[in-house]
């Protein structure tokens, strides 16, 4: 059994008591020491408070070797900035908490606000000043409201004054740089402009690559209810605020807090320990007001309750650079609310030393974090101005609330005082809906109501006799007459495309289950000889990308074109909480038509002898995807790799071929007399499905050696050691429909497939059953065939093992978006088809916004397909994306390159294409962002300059970098001359990037960050 650990909390407020509170629940801690802690931490299990003087660094590292400790936890940010985990890292002692060049974040408020605006980090506008006559000058002349004023330096929370008019925000810099009211923290001042919102916290675990969120919560710094009153360093919080979407919550890590990280490891001050990030949440998104470079208090207090597994690992994992090992869990069911109890006179001058006569009890589900307490003769005194936090955790943010009030009008000492709004606002919009929209709650009407509009001219396309109108109104209208049906019945049939969705989803690949949505629909319906005449869809989803739906919702028309159907209305379902981000769900109903007299199945006419006929299904078809998915995790293979059955194409690519919709070449036959009954083989497979058009007292023998088993199935089979008989009730096995006809019939049947253009075989005979319990399905030679599929699949794969890299997949297909000459497309042209490059690269088709762009000449020499997609011919921005993305996705392009494109690509299009989507930019990011680059770099006077290939993001030039190329700036230069050489290096780097993402040796991460591979 390991030893126990040692861990050494610095600090003495409520933070470090939360901290040793979580700290202990840890079955690899031992014993924690508090330097110098309080009496809630000296009443604490394992807790030892302890009198160290922490800045003697040469004397705390000597007693950390001596009592062998195994990890510093470092609470306040004073010791921080001074370099205490510097020097305790230095000595081999492991600390969680940033180095002192980190922690600038914090210690100087100027730093931080510089360091924002060179990594685009979104805050407000700023200006810093030493000279108060030149800030005083800017506040009344600045082009913002400057009315926030802040102290650069540490200030213990009070540094920071929100002024409510110029007067007063040019008083408080004479207090500050003239009165010296901060000492040496207001040498410094920063002026903000006051930013309008609600004011939220998000901390995050950072091991200086990668970082965790925590759940977000909301400080209450003003000492009075309603915020009124000074500034604190807080009256409470709560945990979790719903003000913080979890979309939201994904744009913050990656635009805030995921770029601090990076920025600070850029600058050569890796970031370990907690990063907190004060923000406003504002019409234009979150920007940071401040940053802290430790846990928040009282923020601490009610996230930790929250935690589920052990703070400890966490911790350690963040120090040794591996926090995805020991990611913290959270409890998302609860909600905590903390009361933090003053003393009066509080944030002023206040009374020391005050007897606390009563505490109320505690249970599992409340705690009591001391901050400003200590024990003097054995009783319990005040000791600081913010005296204790009580906190209580319940399912209902109510319930805790009201908990917590209580408590905190429990303690008991002369001129206790506590704020009772604490969560008040967040209960009042939770009750009221103060403030709160439907789009608030995750519902968007007004993305919906454009989704429909971009959905109508693809319901149009797929028109036909009988449609009455047109989608968007309550019901469909349809005219059977019209249809030339005069005595009908209708015939209908509702499916969905099951699991398939889920390959669906992690392949990016859209178009293809809305062609299964109707096959599965229409292909039942034709069991009566019905034709499909129209099709409803619903689509449901967490939050509507109208981007995929799009795709989703192009998929179904293109099925009803196929079909002969027309798409006639539809719902879409935007049901937050209900979905994850990224995933759907699809319905499907069709209502098909059929005359009265046609005789259609004539299950009665069945007999022995009746030949079973077999016409090919495209594939998997739309069943069995749960069992698919199953064994491509076995298999080790992605869907990304090269299908391993003998295809050109990605195993995804393959999975996802729809399925076939037969309307067209079988409804003439089914009609005609000389077919008895039809059978979609779906669900159930052949053993299901067959036996639901034989009447009872009959069976078939079927013998697959008579028709092609594809490949798939052999795969899916042997890797996954599937029993024959499973097989036969999950998968189509190469049959999508199964015909009856008698003998005289059956070559007519056979000529009218062939004349259709399907593949149809003789797979067997109908018999009499061998008694009550005898096999309706029958099947031989099942297993040798399979073995002969088997041997046109990859052998390595067969053999569960990797491939070599030459071989593991296709080449990627490349797409570039250009505007102009094309310099750098030929760069990629002749990089991608040099046969010595051997690239991971082919471009597949090239799209201009331009007609008489040079660079669709360039292309079309190189034999690439080119298009033209005019941004005038569209009424919006989305529209125009939405048809690049068509045909993005019709030529099967995986990877897009903007090569001189001209556009401004919406979100919509750099979400859906997020991780494949790059350009280059004129120089070494992130210096120079946006347009005049060559100019900026000039003006800037910098002596080094290049080129930037980068992952795209929806914030221009903001994504995580490739490639970079430099080019030095020379004597003399001009933007002509430095262009030209820049020019240069981006068709060096260009190449460079490309092959490296399409290979996949640079794969970005949902959290914004590359992952590298070597192989």
């Amino acid at each position: 059994m390991p030893a126990m650990s040692k861990v050494l909390i610095v600090g003495c407020g409520g933070r470090e008591h939360a901290l040793a509170w979580a700290i202990k629940n840890s079955t690899r801690v031992g014993s924690i020491f508090v330097a110098p802690g309080n009496a809630g931490t000296d009443k604490l299990k394992k807790c030892t408070n302890i009198s160290l003087n922490i800045s003697d660094h040469e004397e705390l590292i000597r007693w950390c070797k001596e009592e062998e400790i195994d990890l510093v936890v470092v609470g306040p940010e004073v010791p921080l900035a001074e370099g205490l985990s510097d020097v305790l890292m230095q000595a081999g002692i492991p600390c969680f908490g940033p180095s002192a060049k980190a922690a600038m974040l914090e210690s100087s408020k100027s730093f931080a606000k510089s360091f924002m605006e060179r990594h685009g980090i979104p805050t407000a506008r700023w200006r810093s000043f030493t000279d108060c006559d030149e800030a005083v000058a800017h506040i009344c002349s600045a082009p913002y409201e400057a009315l926030v004023v802040k102290a650069s330096g540490l200030a213990a929370g009070k540094g920071v004054i929100v002024a409510r008019t110029k007067d007063e925000a040019c008083g408080a810099v004479r207090e500050i740089l003239q009165k010296r009211v901060f000492g040496k923290a207001g040498e410094t001042v920063v002026i903000e402009e006051l930013l309008e919102g609600e004011e939220v916290s998000c901390l995050a675990f950072s091991d200086s690559r990668s970082i965790c969120m925590m759940p977000p919560a909301q400080d209450h710094k003003r000492l009075l209810d309603a915020n009124l009153g000074p500034n604190t360093g807080g009256m409470g919080a709560y945990c979790p605020c719903s003000l913080v979407s979890d979309a939201e919550l994904k744009r913050i890590a990656r635009d805030v807090m995921q770029k601090t990280v990076d920025g600070m490891r850029s600058e050569g001050a890796p970031y370990v320990g907690v990063l907190y990030a004060g923000l406003m949440l504002t019409a234009d998104g979150a920007k940071v007001l401040e940053f802290n470079c430790r846990f928040g208090d009282p923020e601490t207090q009610v996230i930790l309750p929250l935690l589920k597994n052990d703070l400890y690992m966490t911790l350690r994992a963040c120090v040794a650079q591996k926090l995805p090992s020991a990611l913290p869990v959270w409890d998302h069911t609860l909600s905590a609310v903390g009361v933090v109890v003053v003393v009066n006179g509080y944030p002023g001058s206040y009374k020391k030393g005050i007897p606390i006569t009563d505490l109320p009890a505690t249970a599992s589900n409340t705690c009591i974090f001391h901050a400003g307490t200590s024990l003097v003769d054995g009783c319990l005194v005040t000791s600081g101005g913010r005296v204790l936090a009580v906190v209580t955790t319940s399912t209902s943010l109510s319930s805790a609330s009201k908990t917590a009030n209580w408590m905190a009008g429990e303690v008991k000492f002369q001129g206790a005082f506590f704020r009772r709004d604490i969560s008040a606002k967040a209960l009042q919009r939770s009750a009221t809906g103060s403030k709160m929209s439907y789009k608030s709650c995750g519902v968007d009407i007004g993305a919906g109501d454009a989704l429909v509009e971009g959905i109508k001219p693809l319901s149009l396309a797929t028109a036909r006799a009988g449609c009455v109108g047109s989608i968007g109104g309550f019901a469909g209208l349809f005219d059977l007459a019209a249809a030339g049906y005069s005595d009908a019945l209708l015939v209908s049939g509702t499916d969905g495309v099951g699991t398939k969705l889920k390959v669906a989803q992690d392949c990016g690949i859209h178009t293809s289950v809305g062609i299964d949505l109707v096959a599965m629909c229409v292909n039942d319906v034709l069991a009566s000889a019905a034709e499909p005449l129209f099709f409803l869809d619903y689509f449901a989803c967490g939050a509507l990308d109208g981007s995929v739906t799009l795709e989703v919702i192009s998929g179904v028309t293109r099925g009803c074109q196929l079909a002969g159907c027309a798409l006639l209305g539809g719902e879409t379902a935007e049901m937050p909480g209900m979905y994850r981000a990224g995933e759907y769900d699809l319905a499907g109903f069709a209502v098909g038509a059929v005359e009265r007299r046609q005789n259609f199945p004539q299950i009665a006419d069945i007999s022995e002898g009746d030949v079973v006929i077999g016409v090919a299904s495209s594939g998997l078809h739309s069943n069995g995807f749960s069992m698919v998915r199953t064994i491509v995790e076995m298999s080790h293979l992605s869907y990304s790799d090269a299908s391993p059955f003998g295809t050109s194409c990605t195993l995804g690519d393959d999975l996802l071929t729809p399925t076939k919709i037969y309307s067209k070449s079988l409804l003439p036959v089914l009609r005609s007399g000389r077919v008895r009954a039809y059978a979609h083989i779906t669900g159930g497979g052949l053993l299901g499905n067959i036996p639901r058009i034989l009447p009872q007292g009959f069976a078939v023998l079927l013998n697959a050696s008579l028709w092609q088993i594809p490949p798939v199935f052999a795969w899916l089979q042997h890797i996954g050691e599937v029993g024959e008989e499973e097989m036969l009730k999950t998968f189509n096995l190469g049959v999508g429909v199964v015909l009856i006809s008698s003998a005289l019939h059956a070559d007519s049947v056979f000529a009218h497939l062939a004349q259709q253009g399907e593949a149809a075989w003789r797979i067997g005979t109908v018999v009499l059953q061998q008694g009550d319990a005898g096999s309706v399905v029958q099947v031989a030679n099942l297993g040798e065939s399979l073995r002969k599929s088997l041997q046109l699949c990859d052998v390595a794969s067969l053999n569960g093992g990797p491939r070599a890299k030459s071989q593991q997949r296709p080449r990627t297909k490349v797409g570039v978006l250009i505007s102009g000459t094309g310099t750098n497309l030929q760069a990629l042209i002749d990089h991608t088809q040099a046969p010595s490059n051997n690239s991971a690269a082919a471009i597949r088709l090239v799209i201009s916004n331009v007609e008489s762009a040079p660079g669709l000449d360039r292309a079309k020499k190189a034999g690439i397909s080119t298009l033209v997609i005019s941004h005038k011919g569209f009424k919006s921005r989305l529209e125009f994306d939405v048809a690049v993305d068509r045909a993005l996705r019709a030529a099967g392009v995986e990877l897009v390159c903007l090569a001189g494109f001209m556009r401004i690509l919406t979100g919509d299009f750099v979400r859906k294409w997020h991780g494949h989507l790059i350009n280059v930019h004129p120089s070494l990011l992130p210096s120079f962002k946006g347009m005049n680059a060559h100019q900026l770099a000039l003006d800037a006077g910098v002596r080094l300059t290049g080129c930037s290939v980068h992952f795209v993001e929806e914030e221009v030039d903001a994504g995580a970098i490739i490639v970079q190329e430099a080019v030095p700036i020379l004597h003399g230069d001009d933007v002509e001359k430095l262009s030209e050489r820049v020019k240069t290096a981006e068709h060096v780097a260009f190449p460079r990037a490309l092959e490296l993402v399409a290979s996949r040796r640079a794969v970005l991460h949902d959290d914004g960050k590359i992952h590298w591979s070597n192989s």
